[in-house]
């Protein structure tokens, strides 16, 4: 089956009498009382400056909301240990929050126009600050699970719905480029996050981490309470929808390119995974430092933000986004099966870096193919099932690879990750063999 991307000419006949610059978006002052449509502009798209300050609030919200959670990450794991959990209880842990992620994601991304994009993502961000919070409270590996459980909802509410608003208000010109800078900024707080984290638990101990996070994401709060509009202040107004959830279901089932990407991004983070829960206790055992395994997954962080600009702009000139992810998952495969075999703390900042920079070129790619695989009506539901494959991804390697650690080992774990990935591959390959996103010629310029 081969879709297309309709072109913004397509989607409004009048557009290209104001258009977006194709440069660096570097977002205008920021000022309030700019945003809304101007009158000259048509209803089915927002003006150019209404665009950039959409995109920095995006930006600065995404940002608050993972360096606060993923402070909790890299040291979660360690602080379970302490209290007495083993590997396969550590990786409960996490597939308890991921699991609670990925299930609630898809839900709430079909009705995160229902319930309101500004109310869903508050509730999730003051979710995730209360479990932060709670944190410091808990004795027994089995309280974490519950309060994973509950950060997993708080998740499942954020993630989605920024996504799909961010693609409802970029046009079809500047999907790749509005997710290389949203994405950078959620990896920006996805690096310092985990370094923030395993200095503090270091220097300070584990309470001081979960206050801090706790105090991170309630900042972010404010600022989404105070900043953010409503959606229906900036958003164009689209045609009531008569069909009935369980029919946009069936209509996206036979969307292979959708598809496709989903199984992409679970294949992906499924190593992202084993990255993320259990790298810390594989380094820890080779001798490396609380601070030095935070500056591993900031080094990782680091190099997957940085990336995403440059990814953004390429993934919006060329006519197969699909070959930039293959690209990518090819290389973030083979540095996951990397760290199975290192030993020294610069076989890991080696692997680190390989891993964030596949990672920046695949998923930026796959988040803008996912917007443009799906109808405008149905985005809130197709960034709900992205976003569930990401944390389904995640939660099915710390579940499932606890116990094969636990038999084999690290060094076969981390392997064994990397030839399932493979696998994945060749099944993406196949679902978007025929479908081109067809850019623009401006946005080929």
């Amino acid at each position: 089956m081969r879709v297309g991307r309709p072109t913004l000419a397509a989607r409004n006949p009048q557009a290209g009498t104001e258009p977006l610059t194709t440069g660096p978006l570097a977002p205008a002052p920021f000022e309030l009382s700019g945003m809304g449509p101007t009158p000259s502009m048509s209803r089915n798209q927002v003006d150019p400056t209404t665009y950039h300050h959409l995109l920095l609030i995006c930006c600065v919200v995404v940002f608050g909301c993972y360096f606060g959670t993923y402070m909790r990450l890299p040291v979660v794991p360690l602080y379970a240990r302490i209290l007495g959990a083993g590997a396969v209880q550590v990786g409960i842990i996490n597939a308890a929050f991921l699991f609670m992620a990925g299930a609630l994601s898809l839900p709430l991304g079909i009705f995160s126009d229902r319930l309101g994009i500004k109310f869903l993502i508050s509730l999730g961000l003051l979710i995730l600050s209360a479990t932060s919070f709670l944190l410091c409270l808990t004795t027994s590996p089995g309280e974490i699970v519950w309060l994973y459980l509950l950060s997993g909802v708080g998740l499942a509410a954020f993630g989605p719905t920024s996504m799909a608003f961010v693609a409802n208000f970029s046009p079809p010109t500047h999907l790749g480029r509005s997710y290389g800078w949203y994405t950078m900024a959620l990896y920006c707080g996805m690096s310092l996050g985990p370094a923030v984290g395993g200095f503090a638990a270091q220097d300070l101990g584990f309470p001081a981490v979960f206050l801090i996070s706790g105090i991170s994401i309630l900042l972010t709060f404010w600022i989404v309470l105070f900043l953010l509009p409503r959606a229906r202040h900036v958003l164009v107004s689209r045609p009531a929808r008569s069909e009935t959830v369980a029919v946009q279901v069936r209509l996206i089932a036979w969307n292979r390119p959708l598809l496709g990407c989903w199984l992409g991004t679970l294949g992906g983070c499924f190593a992202l995974g084993m990255f993320i829960t259990f790298l810390p206790l594989h380094a820890h055992n080779q001798g490396l430092s609380y601070g030095q395994i935070g500056l591993v997954f900031m080094t990782q962080g680091i190099m997957n933000a940085v990336s995403r600009i440059p990814f953004g702009h390429l993934s919006d000139r060329v006519v197969r986004r699909g070959n930039l992810v293959v690209l990518g998952l090819v290389g973030l495969t083979a540095s996951i099966g990397g760290f199975g075999f290192a030993s020294r703390p610069y076989h890991f900042i080696l692997g680190a870096v390989a891993l964030g920079t596949s990672m920046g070129l695949a998923f930026t790619s796959i988040g803008a193919l996912t917007a443009e695989a799906a109808p405008p009506e149905l985005r809130g539901l197709a960034m709900g099932g992205y976003n569930s494959s990401i944390y389904l991804g995640m939660m099915l390697s710390s579940a499932l690879m606890g116990p094969v650690i636990n038999r084999i080992g690290f060094k076969e774990g981390f392997v064994i990750t990397a030839l399932i990935n493979f696998l994945v591959i060749g099944f993406f390959y196949f679902f978007l063999k025929d479908f081109s996103s067809h850019p623009s010629e401006a946005a080929l310029k």
